[in-house]
């Protein structure tokens, strides 16, 4: 359980660090320079990954909450709900007008669905950290850069060209996920 707190934590600080310490990542890049900067940035993260990954291997299985069946189908609506959102980060669309930062609430998304069909403690410190790092990032984001400007709207075609590329990528996920994890997330 400690390689994954330790992983989870390492991601929430490296992504908070543009957020919170403007200052520090400006003195890091004149000292390192903007490549050293990403490198050592991406490779930190791929750390993080990686405890991520064996500390959710080597955590038990330990259940804190048992949901009734109902939740499975609402975890697999909030998975549609986040690959919309994230796709929508890739391309205009008329969602951005009404939600600021698609990407983190996919992440948000994401993590409740997982929360509502995994009830385990490393779920929990998994699902539950990353959820709570971005609705701190879209708070923090807000207050530092103040007011909205909508983003224009795009035309139906666009519209669609990008829902149906998130739709496939959904797809693809859906199919490959019960070999990446041994679990099918497709509600019985």
């Amino acid at each position: 359980m400690t390689l994954l707190i330790i992983g989870v934590l390492l991601w929430v600080l490296l992504h908070l660090l543009p957020t919170l310490g403007t200052g520090s990542r400006q003195l890091l890049l004149d000292r390192l320079g903007t490549k050293a900067y990403r490198g050592i940035f991406s490779a930190a993260i791929v750390g993080g990954l990686v405890l991520i990954v064996i500390g959710w291997r080597a955590t038990p299985e330990h259940y804190l909450y048992v949901l009734p069946a109902w939740s499975r189908t609402a975890g697999f609506a909030l998975m549609i709900v986040s690959f919309v959102l994230l796709g929508v980060t890739h391309y205009r669309s008329v969602i951005k007008r009404y939600v600021r930062h698609p990407m983190l609430l996919g992440v948000v998304a994401w993590a409740a669905s997982h929360l509502l069909t995994n009830g385990t403690t490393r779920a929990l410190i998994l699902f539950g950290g990353l959820g709570f790092w971005a609705l701190l990032e879209i708070l923090l984001i807000n207050r530092r850069d103040g007011g909205y400007v909508k983003p224009e709207t795009p035309g139906p075609s666009a519209e669609l060209k990008g829902l149906f590329i998130s739709a496939i990528v959904f797809f693809v996920v859906l199919m490959l996920h019960p070999y990446f994890t041994g679990v099918t997330p497709i509600p019985r």
